[in-house]
């Protein structure tokens, strides 16, 4: 299929490169690095190989939310937001932004959030999970109180967030304590990025702002598979959950799901079946995941051309307003 549109491509800038080097074996680091830094040459090319048309770039994680200072914090965003503006401003048919945001300080996200998108043009904006605040130990969740004006000034703005994975501390999470191959992409972001979007999904955030939507990648991070057991506990005693209607309600009006770095047809027929193909968008989840591999897949497995269009271009030109 050509004319993709993809949504979880990542870039980095000189003060967030190092962060990625963790998620690398050592012989490939060098070339990784180099695609994430890289805007013009091999990304585009991958792109128009394997029928991309358009990518929607985020900046690699944990990145602004792992700087404890809330100065810079919001300086490395508004330098991220800046050199991707200007490289959006180069190739303006082919690459759009996810604004990175400074979530140590509400305000200040919102502002420049207002920023990106009513001047810059971003579509939304990214966030690598919780931030640190203060001190490397001290993590804060975007359930918190403190974020409720953020959250108003984001509805307001009619954009949606991409809501994505990074590490537990492994200061709070022991369980990873000698197993250091079950973080990252392998498991933990998965279990700390679910358990993170089910706390907004369980706050009352869109019942709020019902308008509002998130984006999970890599299949929903495993809440479509868990969906009715997490409702059919929550039926037997809510224990104090303060949103108005069931998990699953939400998860079908709020919530987008891409195939960002999971490219398997069983998985995607199961979320189709969950959440339904207008809820669902292609994602590669580049450069740490092939062009390649994500095309070869999508463009073969075993559903509806409808389907296949819905998912790989159409969900994501109508969430966006893309022309």
């Amino acid at each position: 299929m050509n004319d993709k549109i993809a949504l979880e491509e990542h870039f980095a800038i000189d003060q967030t490169i190092a962060d990625s080097e963790v998620y690398a074996r050592p012989e490939v680091w060098a070339g990784l690095r180099a695609n994430l830094l890289d805007f013009e040459q091999q990304r585009i090319e991958q792109m128009d190989q394997w029928g991309t048309s358009y990518s929607i770039l985020s900046l690699n994680s944990p990145a602004v939310q792992a700087i404890p200072d809330p100065d810079r914090a919001f300086d490395v965003a508004r330098r991220a937001n800046d050199i991707l503006a200007e490289q959006i401003h180069r190739h303006p048919t082919r690459f759009g932004g996810f604004a990175a945001l400074p979530m140590q300080d509400p305000e200040r996200a919102a502002r420049e959030l207002e920023r990106c998108v009513t001047q810059l043009g971003f579509h939304g904006f990214l966030v690598n999970g919780f931030s640190q605040v203060g001190d490397a130990n001290t993590v804060v969740y975007y359930d918190d109180p403190r974020f409720a004006g953020f959250w108003a000034a984001a509805a307001a703005l009619g954009k949606p967030f991409y809501m994505h994975p990074r590490d537990p501390l492994a200061s709070r999470e022991p369980i990873y304590d000698g197993c250091h191959w079950l973080t990252g992409p392998t498991w933990a972001f998965a279990a700390e990025t679910s358990a993170h979007a089910l706390r907004l999904l369980s706050s009352g955030l869109f019942d709020r702002h019902p308008q509002l939507q998130m984006i999970l990648g890599h299949f929903g991070e495993g809440i479509p598979f868990n969906v009715w057991r997490i409702d059919h506990i929550l039926r037997k005693g809510r224990r104090g959950m303060p949103c108005e209607r069931e998990i699953g309600d939400y998860l079908r009006s709020n919530v987008y799901i891409t195939t960002s770095g999971n490219f398997r047809t069983p998985t995607l027929l199961s979320t189709m079946l969950e959440v339904g193909s207008d809820r669902i968008m292609y994602s590669v989840d580049y450069p740490f995941e092939k062009h390649e591999d994500a095309a070869r897949w999508f463009d073969r497995c075993e559903i509806s051309e409808l389907d296949r269009r819905k998912i790989g271009r159409d969900n994501a030109r109508r969430l966006f307003g893309l022309s």
